[in-house]
């Protein structure tokens, strides 16, 4: 009798059908849109229009009364858009989608359900531990939207949000210049024999970019001083044209200070924005010059900038009128609104293409860049380093 060599039976050695993955269906989304409670906060995130393209695909959006009122969208608008309305909070928060522009506060987090999934912004600077450990124990899968990538490696919403805070930065400086706000009654606008308003702007990134395309196209004559050299000639090839640019040389930064009507901050830092103009340099500025911190929300760049609200935006210094308002996107609430719904929608529709949350965060890498909690397990490193806490690499979860 032959000896038998393999290990297997004439069964095990039949060819066998291979086995895929059963990818899982399209899904319907039900999404809940709580009323923003933060100080002064009147987005929203999701505009009628946004809300009918996705009922429009089979999904559900529950939405609290007076959610749109901050934007001046109406809860007629959003019931005709094919959402549900509704004044209890509580139903809002028990959807398994949240979807919010600021993160939710504690009681807030106390009212949702387990294992949902929440998209919002993070706000690390203003948040603590407490937070965090409220999401863990609720297990929930977080979304921070100031994180989420795009295919270019940009962070859109961020973006959108810097472009409106650049070119409204100059529309307030010329609010603020005219008369009937106390200024010195300047007009941006090269008028015929009148020398131009001078602006200075410190940061070239897309908020300094913006603000530079809003003064040129008033006709004010514009200086922009950054460190990175890169950034200058990336605005110069933006805008088109050749412009004042420095590198932050306090000679030539002082120099622009006392000769400027307006004066734009704009600089990021790593943990905080870094004081580039100290108080001496501010007190060199003309009398009723305007100053304008966009970057107050990190601490600001100048160094008598104090944080002020959209009720009182401005005080005086030494003559020099300061705006540090640091939500500055709230004040054109419905601009802000449309351009962070544009953002979210298509990545709604992404998750339920993908069938969930799950799929599209292994297929979208610029998703997952966004995830700082995956249920109720910290992913974010930078979030972990700030707090001191726990975290796991988000590729080892999910791959």
């Amino acid at each position: 009798m032959s000896k038998q060599l393999s290990p297997f039976t004439k069964a095990q050695l039949l060819p066998q059908e291979e086995t895929l993955e059963v990818y899982k269906k399209k899904g319907d989304l039900f999404i809940g849109i709580p009323k923003e409670t933060y100080f002064q906060e009147k987005r929203v995130c999701l505009t009628p229009d946004a809300v009918s393209a996705l009922v429009s695909n089979g999904h559900r959006v529950m939405i609290e009364s007076g959610a749109g009122e901050g934007a001046n969208f109406k809860d007629k608008n959003y019931s005709e858009a094919g959402a549900e309305v509704t004044k209890d909070t509580a139903k809002v928060y028990s959807c398994p989608i949240i979807l919010k522009v600021e993160p939710p506060s504690l009681d807030e987090i106390q009212l949702i359900n387990p294992q949902t999934l929440l998209i919002s912004a993070l706000q690390l600077k203003t948040q603590n531990k407490k937070y965090f450990e409220a999401l863990a124990s609720k297990r929930i899968t977080a979304l921070a939207f100031e994180f989420i990538k795009d295919e270019d490696g940009a962070y859109p919403a961020v973006r959108a949000l810097s472009e409106i805070a650049g070119t409204a930065s100059i529309l307030i400086a010329s609010e603020l210049l005219s008369n009937v706000n106390g200024g010195n009654g300047l007009m941006f606008g090269n008028i015929s024999g009148v020398p131009p308003t001078e602006v200075v702007i410190i940061g070239a990134g897309t908020v300094g970019e913006f603000a530079a395309r809003s003064a040129i196209g008033l006709g004010a004559n514009v200086k922009i001083f950054d460190n990175s050299i890169t950034k200058l000639r990336s605005v110069q090839s933006n805008l088109g044209q050749t412009l004042y640019t420095s590198t932050l040389q306090p000679k030539n930064l002082v120099k622009a200070l006392k000769r400027c009507d307006v004066a734009i901050g704009a600089v990021r830092g790593l943990n905080r924005a870094p004081i580039v103009v100290t108080e001496a340099m501010v007190n060199t500025m003309k009398s009723g010059a305007v100053i304008i911190d966009v970057s107050i929300d990190m601490g600001g760049c100048f160094e008598t900038s104090e944080i002020t609200s959209h009720d009182h935006p401005t005080f005086e210094h030494n003559g020099i009128i300061h705006y540090c308002v640091p939500n500055i996107p709230a004040r054109y609430s419905r601009s802000a609104s449309v351009s962070i719904s544009n953002i979210f929608t298509p990545y709604l529709l992404n998750i339920a293409e993908n069938g969930g949350i799950e799929n599209a965060l292994r297929f979208d890498r610029g998703l997952k860049n966004g995830l700082y909690f995956y249920h109720g397990i910290l992913t974010n490193k930078s979030v972990a380093d700030w707090f001191d806490l726990k975290f796991s690499d988000v590729n080892l979860l999910i791959f």
